[in-house]
């Protein structure tokens, strides 16, 4: 039997209106997307995690439709953010990205994305970030394009997300309104560092933060990514005491990134403005945070990749969806649900890897047999909505969990002989998936490690490793 996806969508009200086919520009909706850093997927109270105080994002998803299933890729480099912000944008895989940005490959701006495709379509567009580990080349592309003074001392400030909604403040009160506007926001939080005022910390009481239901002290296997930057901020082996300490910072710069995201929300609808305004909020990619004994997000464990996703506005019904989709595909569903070209802009047809998803909201069927991972050349995985299989060439190490029962990924199935032929038929399908966004990693060579059991770095080794990353985010 071939592996089917599933998926399960939650309704609460009928079918979407469409919007004209060929409405004016002047009467779209504004888009605004907001975008974080660093966010783990189960950090918004109203999806799930009673110990964060998100009331903002809480009002945003009680009114929108949210996807608890939204993944990123995964990364050609240590810094996800880098090749997460550059598929976001593009649609594509970054497989099949080719422009060189410092030694590194960024998508081409002369290819269909998603600021042409707006401006294209008669959209004022805008975008403001940080400028470090992001999709730089694409942000020509916008009418308006800024970055944070400074990345870092922005997250030393205590204030994350004041300095990017003040200027979309200024930047509403100064522009005509003969056109829609096409906002993206990149905010630099919850990244580390994470500072927050008083007034956001004095929330939380470290004690009562509980860590990861999958949280260990130390990671059984090498995986390719032990000793990267994200790793050495903490402790080998991993504590409670410092697991908490960690989550009580990162909560309490989410808190104080919703509190200024509130406050463009309550500018918008002061101005009247925010009931036609077609929103969608996400990260660009999740952070362990001690699950699996790891902090980091250079990993293709759900903490890692899962990232929040809520759309709300115009042809956006309130519910909810398992269906397990990409950031890339943000960009064509935005398109799809405003009725534009998605190559627009471009002279190079829209070959896009991402991939609409407003059928989930109620207008149809679709979706993908599963999702793909891949991070660097030392882990690949493919999960088809139930299960997940992780794969470690480096090690020849296989991991197999049913999510169905298992989601936090606590129990390996691998070694399960009644699981051999659901591992072949994934271990065909995760090839498959291979070659549809351009990977050529030869799963099958032979392991080039021996032993793959992971032992820590001692306190010397430690502190060399922390040495190069010391007042640097």
């Amino acid at each position: 039997m071939p592996l089917r996806f599933v998926a399960c969508v939650l309704l609460t009200c009928a079918a979407l209106p469409a919007l004209p086919r060929h409405a004016a520009a002047a009467d779209r909706p504004n888009v605004l997307f907001l975008l974080t850093d660093d966010q783990r997927a189960d950090t918004i109270a109203a999806l799930g995690n009673p110990h964060i105080v998100t009331p903002n994002l809480d009002a945003l998803a009680n009114r929108g439709f949210s996807f608890s299933e939204c993944y990123c890729l995964g990364g050609n480099s240590g810094a996800v953010c880098f090749p997460s912000r550059n598929m976001l944008l593009s649609g594509r895989t970054y497989f099949r990205h080719e422009v060189k940005q410092g030694g590194r490959t960024s998508a081409d701006p002369a290819k269909p994305n998603f600021a042409a495709a707006l401006g294209a379509a008669g959209y004022e567009t805008y975008h403001h970030g940080k400028k470090g580990n992001t999709a730089t080349l694409l942000h020509t592309r916008f009418e308006h394009s800024k970055y944070l003074s400074n990345d870092h001392e922005v997250r030393m400030s205590g204030q994350p997300g004041e300095e990017i909604v003040d200027a979309a403040l200024e930047f509403f009160e100064e522009r005509d309104d003969d056109r829609p506007w096409a906002m993206y926001l990149a905010f630099s939080t919850p990244h580390d560092p994470r500072v927050a005022a008083e007034e956001y910390r004095s929330q939380y009481d470290p004690a009562d933060l509980p860590v990861p239901p999958n949280f260990l002290p130390l990671h059984p296997y090498q995986i390719g990514s032990d000793v990267v930057r994200d790793e050495v901020l903490g402790p080998f082996p991993r504590t409670l005491p410092d697991t908490r300490a960690q989550i009580h910072d990162y909560y309490a710069a989410i808190t104080g990134l919703d509190h200024h995201i509130g406050r463009l929300l309550a500018d918008l609808e002061a101005r009247g403005e925010l009931e036609n305004t077609l929103i969608a909020f996400s990260s660009d990619h999740g952070l362990s945070l001690g699950s699996h004994g790891r902090f980091g997000k250079q990993s293709l464990y759900r903490e890692s990749m899962r990232a929040p996703l809520i759309l709300a506005g115009p042809g956006v019904p309130h519910g909810s969806s398992a269906t397990p989709v990409y950031l890339h595909d943000i960009y064509p569903t935005i398109c799809d649900l405003l009725e534009i070209d998605p190559a627009g802009g471009s002279t190079v047809p829209a070959e896009l890897h991402g991939r609409s998803f407003k059928w989930a909201l109620g207008q149809g069927k679709g979706g993908r047999p599963a999702l793909f991972g891949s991070y660097l050349d030392v882990q690949r995985s493919v999960y088809d909505g139930r299960w997940k299989l992780i794969r470690f060439p480096q090690i020849g190490v296989t991991r197999l969990f049913d999510l169905e029962t298992d989601p936090h990924e606590i129990l390996d199935l691998a070694s399960d002989p009644a699981q051999a032929e659901r591992i072949e038929e994934l271990f065909a399908l995760l090839k498959e998936l291979q070659k549809e966004v351009g990977d050529d990693l030869d799963l099958d060579a032979p392991a080039t490690i021996d032993d793959p059991t992971f032992t820590p770095p001692n306190a010397a080794r430690l502190e060399e490793l922390r040495r190069p990353w010391k007042g640097r985010s």
